[in-house]
Formats: structure tokens, sequence, C-alpha cells
């Protein structure tokens, strides 16, 4: 271990040098470089540059002392962040006693997500009906053949509303888990690991759920249709079995939540919201250091085959992709400054180029995601680079 306190001739054995620098911290002078087999740690004073730069340039193949030297040098310009590295087990992660509590109180809420979903997917809507209603306005028979198939639709769209109001408080008492002093993000999310997980299953079940919402514009016309039926009817004074269901004050906070593209989307980013202005006495770093860790991480893990070829599944990619997308649109939202600015804590020319790495049908939903539901890409703050990625 070179710790700085003597002169040069305390030299490397250059031809055991391998080929990258990989962890540096400016912060506490701490460098990690790898050897062939090994990895050793040194404590570097400002003098030790010179003798390594030459080390380098001796020992190393021309494209690798070029990545080397570049990499030094970014850690001299403080251009390069100190970026969490390590597996979360996405596939096996058990509950500790001290998660075991806001563990179960998320699992009962997300045992229904499968449900939600597969509901979501096997909705057909009741369009031919109502085309046939509008179409013949005084036939009563299509009338009611039109708000027959509507009325129990309407009451499914209440239940994945109901659930994401669910999951607005699953999300809460797991920003409350991992942000809590005294531990750091990256703390929480290394000891807390099944914590994490159920964080990362939230927001890959919302990417998942508005993908299909988008894609299934039934939804909102069958309830535009039950809106406009029933305020026909009230003004004509019948009264509907319907609405001990579905009552006006609940039809209009769901036409709120069915107005949005992303809907499940924007109630996540409103929950974070929330539990920011809400715990005052909280850093807002804490919350947002905690979704920038999680971007930090699920990058690391795609890019780094070591931990890919831990993944049991191909599935487990795509949930990786997901997650560390989900986390950067609720950054993007939470933080005053966005994900995209320069000095953002989050790598977002690193997570582009992950996601542009894979297949282009895998991909392509996420990075629209990115895309259209980011809220500060296309401002003057966002490089130009970053913006031409994502064009």
């Amino acid at each position: 271990m070179y710790t700085g306190s003597s002169s040069y001739e305390r030299n490397w054995d250059q031809r055991a040098l391998c080929n990258k620098i990989f962890f540096v911290n400016p912060e506490s002078l701490l460098l990690q470089v790898k050897f062939k087999r090994y990895a050793i740690q040194i404590f570097y004073s400002d003098e030790f540059f010179t003798s390594l730069f030459f080390s380098l340039s001796l020992c190393c193949p021309l494209s690798t002392r070029s990545a080397g030297m570049g990499n030094l040098l970014k850690v001299l310009t403080r251009e390069i962040e100190n970026y969490p590295h390590f597996f979360l087990d996405f596939e096996n992660a058990q509950p500790t006693d001290a998660e075991r509590e806001v563990w179960n109180q998320v699992n009962a809420i997300l045992q229904e997500s499968e449900s939600i979903l597969s509901g979501l997917q096997a909705y057909k809507g009741a369009g031919q009906e109502i085309r046939q209603a509008i179409q013949n306005p005084s036939d009563q028979m299509l009338q009611e053949q039109a708000w027959n198939s509507v009325c129990p639709l309407v009451v499914r769209l209440k239940e994945f509303y109901g659930f994401s109001l669910k999951l607005e408080k699953a999300l809460q008492s797991l920003l409350e888990s991992l942000t809590c002093p005294p531990f750091t993000p990256t703390q929480h999310l290394e000891k807390e690991q099944a914590l994490a997980k159920q964080f990362a299953e939230i927001l890959h079940f919302t990417l998942r759920f508005d993908e299909l919402k988008m894609r299934n514009p039934a939804i909102q016309n069958d309830f535009s249709y039950y809106r406009r039926t029933i305020s026909r009817n009230r003004i004509n004074n019948m009264n509907m079995d319907i609405e001990n269901e579905v009552n006006n004050e609940m039809a209009n906070r769901m036409s709120l939540f069915y107005a949005e593209a992303t809907p499940m989307l924007k109630t996540l980013s409103d929950a974070t919201t929330n539990f920011v202005s809400e715990n005052k006495t909280l850093p807002l770093e804490n919350t947002t250091d905690c979704l920038s860790t999680m971007a930090s991480v699920c990058k690391v893990m795609l890019e780094t085959p070591e931990y890919t070829s831990r993944f049991s599944s191909e599935d487990t990619l795509l949930f990786c992709m997901r997650v560390m997308v989900g986390v950067i649109i609720l950054y993007d939202h939470v933080h005053p400054d966005g994900a995209f600015i320069k000095t953002s804590k989050i790598d977002m020319k690193g997570c582009i180029k992950v996601l542009k790495d894979q297949p282009a049908d895998n991909v392509e939903g996420l990075l629209n995601a990115l895309r259209f539901t980011t809220k500060h890409l296309n401002y003057e703050s966002t490089p130009k680079n970053i913006r031409a990625m994502l064009q």
C-alpha cells in the first residue's frame, strides 16, 4: 500500500499494474486501482499523481492508458462522482426483524398488484355499445345496453384508482424507513434490501400500469361517457344505483386521475413531494439521495457483467431497467433542479447509454418515459448532449 509518505523510490511493480482505475473518492484522497488479480487502495498526496501518471504511461496499453489517465484527470477536476457499487438482490431479498413491520404492511398491498395489472390488461372497454348509443340517441334499448356495459367497467376503474391510493401510502412508509437518520441512503439500501426491493416493485408496477393505460384509449372514452350520462340523468332527476358505488366526488377524483397520461407515476411523484413537504425536519437531500442512489446502483448492476450474471431470470434485467427509469423520473419531479443538470447526482448519460445498449424493443417504452414524463428534460439547464441522446 502506498501512503504518499515516501518518495518515488517506492514505485509499483509496473509489470503488475493492470488496465483500469475503477474507484476514486477525491474527498478522502482514496484511490483504488485494479491489478491483474487483486485490488489495492492507495492514500495519495498531491505529488503522488506525478508518479502515478508516469507508471500508467509506461506499463498500460495505449487504449487503457488513455481511459485510466482520463478518469484520473476527471478526479482532479472533480468531475467524477463516487457512485455506490453494491448488489441489490431484487430476486431473493428477505426482510430482517427490523424491516418486518413495514415489509408486512407493504407486502399486503403489493399482493394485489398482479391482479390489478391483469384486470387492466383484460380491459376491453364498451366502445361499440357507446358508438351505437350515440348514433341512435332515440333508441332506448341501445342507451340501456351502453349504460349496462359501462357501469361495471367504471366500478373496475374505481378499483384501479383505489389501489393507487394504497400504493401512495405504501411508498410513503418505505420512504420514511429508507431516509431516516442516522444512516445514509446507501447504508439504508444496503442494509434494508427487502424494503428496497419493495420500493423497486412499486416502481416496476407503476411503469407497467402506465404503459398499459396509455395503450388503452377505451378507459378515457368509457369514463367520459359515464360522466356525461350520469350528469344528464341527474338533470332529469333519475336515481342511478351506480352512484352508490361511484358518487360525484369520487367521479371527480377519478376523472383527474385518468386524465393523466401516466396516472400511477403522477400519484407516486405527488406522494414523494408530499412526503418531503410534510417531513420538514427531514432534509430534502435524504429523499433525493435515496432516489439517486437507487438509480446509480441499478445502472452499475446493469453495466457490470459480474452483477447481471447473478440474475436467475432475464426478466430481472428488465425489472432493473424499469426501476432505474422510475427513480430517475421521481427524482426529476422532486429535486428542484431535476435529474438532467450537469451537477446531477444521477449519471444521466450513463443511464441512457445502459438503456440504449439493450434491444430496442425492450427499452423503447422506457426511453419514451424519460422523454415524455420527466419535468426538466427540455429546460435550458439540460446539456445538449443529453437531450440529443433522447431524440
